[in-house]
């Protein structure tokens, strides 16, 4: 076996070096000269080398070859057998140790150049320098890329023709490679691949170079930033660390987790300079993989620790705390030979992590706690990217952990997993938090769960009390009733009034409703209700619709359970409406009036449900044969599934069964003994109609409001009721008759928002003919009697404008006015005029050239003045809004004939709604009609007015100037116009206004001054008089000017001269 031995220390395989050894293969340096079983003595530290720590500190930066490693510690071995045959008596002559330039020799040749870089360096430390390793790594030449691979580097990844590998080392604040833990992945293979193939020394030489200097990397930077500013907040340098923080405002000082670095936070920069004199540790001080010690060392390390017993067997490890002893070859070895000999495994049970790897859990409990022990270091270094994946881990450690106190730490580290998590991750959040409250029960959710929630409620981050107030709601079924009603239910209130997020409190009220779904305390009913209403006037809708389509729902399914929503919760809502009526006669709160309404709406499918499921036909329904579907249009749309009537009940089909009953038990049967439905019938309906009544029918969100109500009330309970239940009582009060708008008696009930609503939100629930007919009758009888009666026309006005915003009933309103069109009366007549002004706005232009126009020119030839003077106001509508030239030729010919026609001349009545209406409209319509039309024949009026004799007609006349000429003023005028008709027109004003009006008088002087400066600003820009841009500027000054100045025409005369005097 020596005669076959290689070894590795040999210079060459040639015979010129086999000629040089003193012995040739059986020499004193063969591993066959050892005796068997001798224990291996230490190297002596003088020799020119120490192979074993050579090498083995080599193999931890160049991981050679499994062949080449054999060799090497073959060699190491020998050298030290070697040594010690010299101390026993060996030859004299005898050379005991192997030549330094061999091995630094054999290392070169073998392509090992860490190994030979670290070989050299501890000679020069040594004071010993080796000629062959200084003019190697002196020469540039040696460290150029290669592209063959050396014959014994031939694995993937070894030696300079592949990338160096790293080695495992003991990382340091100083020495970390950022990169590698951050969120952004791993660095470049390129920085890897170029950085690999500098030798160590000459990186640390570059890294510690002053002159030389490593650019900062992101994270690196970002790291100190936090270290800097920590430093200054602890040694009172606030001012200095708040502008720190503004000059880095991408960057939270507050938290270390965003610096980006999976790493737990390093010391403060005292600590670290205070030890960055000090000594590291070494491979001779920390035992790691890969990195060789002296076994000498090692060996006497291992003995101080444990000393070893002659008669105690060797153990290694340990099992779940059982102490397993060794199993030897039967060898006759001392116990303390073996422990010596079993030091040489590289083991570290010392360290935490050494503790627990050296510990193999053997039962479901001891992973338990080894998972309790391990998680709180492994999440910090997962990516926040994918810390999901550990929620699991940490659920099923959280239930099986038999220690409350590691089981409130992982809940914790659960509900802190992710600083800001969106949506996806918040569910999987629940997902867990949800499978963890049916594993362990409501008494643990209560005292485990449920503080985790309470500390995040005040939470920094919208999106972590988002994940509170969604807990709230998903654990509700598992917690136990009381803290249900209680705890739970005063977070969520609490939140709901104090949090400024609007995604928070939309959670809040989702996860309220779900609270109201299994409270069961009737004592909470009240502040239920209270919730409910605070819901609904919340600022933002994504609030409100989530009461809609949650809380109400809910709420409304808890009180029919307690017997409250007919007895209790409706009556108390139309309590409150009436007391805000009573309260806003002179203004009414409508946010609060749309607050009550819509919770009211909101209550109609399970009112229905409540009716439906107490019939007197509940009984028999079952579900056998075939049922007819439910058509789609049936009922309104829902706002949510759980105001889908079909929901509330059951199914579609327990829902069609009951339907069908409810029609033929309204139709044929009647509601004798149907307690629920005679409520609807006898006090809810007249309550309601009892409140619209009431309501000011100016208001048209007050008439809307009321509209949608009755209109869903009526298509959710169906069109027998509709008309059997809910026309007749309302017809009841309306008689159409003269005797019914005596409003001197005080029963005006048609001029009121009963007209409206009934018009628009009940006679409009179905659309076939007969309900069509009834809608068009309806309308003309109401516009008959009051026009008859000389009543207000702001019932039927409200009733128009409420329809015409709605195309499909366009054709049916202008029915109705063409009725009025051909009536017989003048007053009838002169109704359906004024009724064109508010239809034309929204009608298309086709409608209004065919159907519009022609009745209006019908109405303008009328025998009566006053019809005639009706239609201006809707010529005037049309010039505003319509664009097509042929109609508005038609429509400026009709108004020119009211003012050139001389029989008009006289016609006080008609001038004043001429000028009304041509300053109403002057601002708005086409600016060739205004300069070609308007101007022109208001200047005319002006002039004519200032020959008026009578003073009362004269003052209605020049009071309606005042106001057109206002809103002119607004207007672009051409030079020539302002010359030649609006200025002479404000000055035959002004001399009305002299005697009539002296403050009026005032403002007109001032008017008339600041168009003189206009014209001759637009003089000396353009002297040709044409317009220009800086003119169009002074245009808009002076417009600014004038309606800042017209809001102050209610200040006391005295103020009035001082009103438009220019500043100086």
């Amino acid at each position: 076996m020596a005669a076959s031995s290689v070894n590795p220390f040999n210079l060459s395989d040639s015979e010129e070096e086999a000629e040089r050894r003193p012995d040739g293969a059986d020499g004193p340096h063969s591993p066959s000269r050892a005796a068997p079983g001798q224990p291996i003595g230490p190297v002596s530290p003088l020799a020119d080398s120490e192979p074993g720590a050579l090498l083995g500190s080599g193999s931890s930066r160049t991981s050679p070859g499994v062949e080449s490693v054999a060799a090497l510690a073959a060699a190491a071995a020998a050298a030290a057998a070697a040594a010690a045959a010299a101390a026993a008596g060996g030859p004299a002559g005898a050379e005991p140790r192997v030549p330094a330039d061999a091995i630094a020799a054999q290392l070169l040749r073998d392509q090992y150049i860490l190994t030979a870089l670290e070989f050299h360096t501890e000679l020069l430390e040594a004071g010993r320098e080796l000629p062959r390793l200084r003019d190697y790594f002196s020469n540039p030449g040696n460290f150029e890329r290669q592209s063959g691979t050396p014959p014994a580097c031939k694995e993937p990844g070894l030696g300079p023709g592949g990338q160096l590998n790293r080695a495992g080392s003991i990382s340091t604040l100083d020495s970390l490679d950022f990169a590698r833990y951050s969120d952004d992945g791993n660095r470049e293979s390129d920085e890897r691949v170029a950085e690999s193939e500098v030798p160590l020394q000459e990186r640390k030489n570059f890294k510690s170079s002053p002159e030389i200097q490593e650019p900062i990397r992101p994270l690196e930077k970002r790291a100190l930033n936090f270290l800097v500013n920590e430093y200054l907040l602890k040694n009172n340098y606030k001012l200095s660390s708040i502008t720190f923080s503004d000059e880095n405002d991408d960057q939270d000082f507050e938290l270390w987790d965003d610096v980006g670095l999976n790493i737990p936070k390093p010391p403060d920069l005292l600590h670290l300079y205070r030890s960055c004199g000090s000594s590291q540790s070494t491979p001779r001080d920390t035992v790691d993989v890969g990195v060789g010690v002296e076994s000498e060392e090692l060996l006497s390390n291992t003995l101080t620790q444990k000393p070893v017993q002659e008669a105690e067997l060797p153990e290694v490890g340990h099992h779940s705390g059982r102490k397993i002893p060794i199993s030897f070859p039967f060898r006759k070895l001392s116990p303390a030979f073996h422990q010596a000999l079993l030091s040489f495994c590289r083991m570290s049970p010392d360290s935490r992590l050494g503790s627990e790897v050296s510990r193999i859990a053997d039962s479901a409990e001891s992973v338990t706690l080894m998972l309790g022990r391990c998680l709180p270091h492994i999440v910090p270094n997962v990516l926040l990217a994918k810390r999901e994946e550990l929620i699991p881990l940490i659920l099923c450690t959280a239930c099986l952990h038999p220690e409350p106190k590691e089981r409130d730490q992982l809940l914790h580290i659960l509900f802190n997993l992710i600083k800001r998590p969106d949506d996806e991750q918040r569910q999987m959040i629940l997902t867990g938090c949800v499978a963890f409250a049916r594993h362990v029960g409501p008494t643990r959710v209560e005292a485990e769960l449920l503080p985790q929630c309470w500390e995040q409620i005040n939470h920094k981050y919208p999106e972590r009390r988002l994940l509170v107030a969604e807990s709230c709601g998903a654990l509700a079924p598992y917690l136990p009733k009381e803290i249900r009603s209680s705890l739970v239910l005063s977070m969520l209130q609490q939140m709901l009034t104090e949090d400024k997020a609007d995604m928070v409190r939309e959670a809040v009220v989702k996860s309220l409703g779900i609270i109201m779904g299994y409270i069961d305390d009737p004592d909470k009913y009240s502040q239920g209700f209270e919730l409910m209403l605070l819901s609904q006037g919340d600022p933002s809708e994504r609030v409100v619709s989530a009461t809609h389509q949650v809380f109400i729902p809910a709420f409304a399914a808890w009180a029919t359970e307690l017997g409250n929503l007919q007895s209790q919760l409706i009556p108390t809502l139309l309590i409150r409406i009436e007391k805000l009526l009573k309260d806003g006669e002179h203004g009414l709160d409508e946010h609060k009036l749309h607050t009550f309404l819509s919770a009211l709406q909101s209550l109609i499918p399970p009112l229905f449900a409540v009716v439906l499921q107490s019939a007197p036909f509940t009984e028999r329904a079952r579900l056998q044969g075939d049922v007819p579907p439910i058509e789609v249009t049936r009922f309104p749309r829902p706002a949510s599934p759980l105001q889908d009537v079909a929901t509330i009940v059951g199914s579609r089909e327990q829902l069609a069964v009951l339907l069908q009953l409810y029609d033929h038990q309204l139709a044929h049967e009647g509601t004798t003994g149907w307690d629920s439905l005679l409520w609807v019938v006898n006090q809810l309906l007249p309550q309601l109609i009892e409140i619209v009544s009431r309501i000011n029918v100016t208001s048209s969100t007050c008439v809307h409001e009321f509209s949608r109500f009755f209109w869903r009330l009526c298509r959710t309970f169906g069109k027998i009721f509709t008309n059997t239940k809910v026309k007749p009582q309302f017809q009841e009060i309306l008689r159409l008759s003269e005797e019914n708008v005596d409003t001197t008696a005080g029963n005006g009930i048609l001029t009121k928002a009963t007209v409206p609503i009934y018009a628009t939100g009940v006679l409009t629930c179905y659309n076939q003919e007969e309900d069509r007919k009834l809608l068009v009758g309806f309308l003309e009888d109401v516009m008959t009697t009051l026009s008859l009666s000389h009543a207000p026309l702001d019932s039927l006005k409200a009733s128009f404008v409420e329809l015409g915003a709605n195309p499909a009933y366009h054709e049916l309103l202008l029915t109705v006015l063409w009725y009025g069109v051909v009536h017989t009366s003048a007053l009838v007549r002169c109704t359906a005029a004024r009724m064109f002004e508010l239809l034309v706005k929204g009608v298309n232009e086709t409608l209004v050239a065919q159907r519009v126009v022609p009745a209006l020119i019908t109405l303008s030839s009328d025998p009566e003045i006053s019809v005639r003077i009706s239609t201006i106001p809707a010529f005037g509508t049309i010039m505003e809004t319509v664009t097509q030239k042929e109609l508005l030729e038609r429509v400026k010919m009709q108004l020119a004939s009211f003012l050139e026609d001389p029989q008009y001349q006289d016609q006080h009545s008609l001038h004043m709604e001429i000028i009304r209406t041509l300053g109403r409209v002057g601002p708005n319509t086409e600016p060739r009609f205004r300069d070609e039309f308007v101007l022109p024949h208001l200047h005319k009026l002006a002039l004519s007015n200032n020959m008026q004799t009578s003073e009362s007609k004269r003052l209605d006349i020049a009071t309606q100037l005042f106001e057109a000429y206002s809103a002119l003023s607004c207007c672009f005028i051409s030079e020539e116009l302002m010359v030649n008709h609006f200025m002479p027109g404000l000055k035959c004003l002004r001399a009305d206004m002299e005697s009539l009006s002296p403050e009026h008088e005032v403002i007109l002087s001032s008017m008339i001054k600041e168009c003189e400066q206009k014209v001759e600003n637009r003089s000396v820009q353009e002297p040709q008089g044409s317009m220009s841009i800086a003119a169009s500027l002074v245009g808009e000054d002076a417009k600014t000017k004038f309606l800042s100045k017209m809001g102050q025409l209610t200040t006391s005369g005295a103020m009035l001269a001082n009103v438009f005097q220019r500043k100086k």
